[in-house]
């Protein structure tokens, strides 16, 4: 729900220095990775510039880290943002936008990969199974564990991105097709 930057003085040991200062961002229901990365990237310059000018004033205080409650966040890698459609809609809905706009959150169709735009979960339809497509007048539906979700936009293999509902007019999804 929260995330943000810090500033803090490097040491021997990965991400263990004292802070200078923390900026904390709230996470939006429709944020992608990208979206998050651009307003931290504001707000952390600022911060940034307000911790060198307090060091050169010597007014900096810096606070030592915590060793409670540390973990390792490794970068995303492409199989990390593989969609796994057995997973609750919410978790679905996470996944593609932690993967936005990179690695990019993909899918296969008739075997061959897809990339995903965002989703938007969808409350009251009727369920699917996992992967189950079912164009509808208001778009292209997946199944997932729970309810599901409304796809926006794809990028076929070797196309260029498209509305899902394009998408799926082309290719004449048959009933029970899935991705998967």
């Amino acid at each position: 729900e929260v995330t943000g930057a810090s500033v803090f003085q490097l040491e021997a040991d990965l991400d263990t220095g004292p802070v200078y200062g923390t900026v904390t961002e709230p996470i939006r229901p429709t944020d992608t990775a990208g979206d998050l990365l651009d307003r931290l990237s504001r707000t952390g310059a600022t911060l940034l510039v307000s911790v060198l000018d307090a060091i050169e004033a010597g007014t900096a205080r810096a606070v030592p880290q915590p060793a409670d409650g540390v973990s390792y966040a490794p970068k995303l890698t492409v199989e990390d943002a593989r969609v796994r459609w057995q997973e609750p809609a919410l978790a679905v809905d996470r996944r593609i936008r932690a993967s936005t706009p990179a690695p990019g959150a993909w899918t296969t169709f008739r075997d061959e990969r897809m990339k995903l735009g965002p989703v938007r979960p969808v409350g009251q339809a009727e369920p699917l199974p996992p992967g189950e497509l079912r164009v509808e007048r208001r778009g292209v539906l997946v199944g997932t564990a729970t309810t599901p979700v409304l796809l926006s936009e794809v990028r076929p293999a070797g196309r260029r991105e498209m509305a899902a509902a394009d998408w799926a007019r082309g290719v004449r999804i048959a009933p029970g097709e899935r991705l998967t």
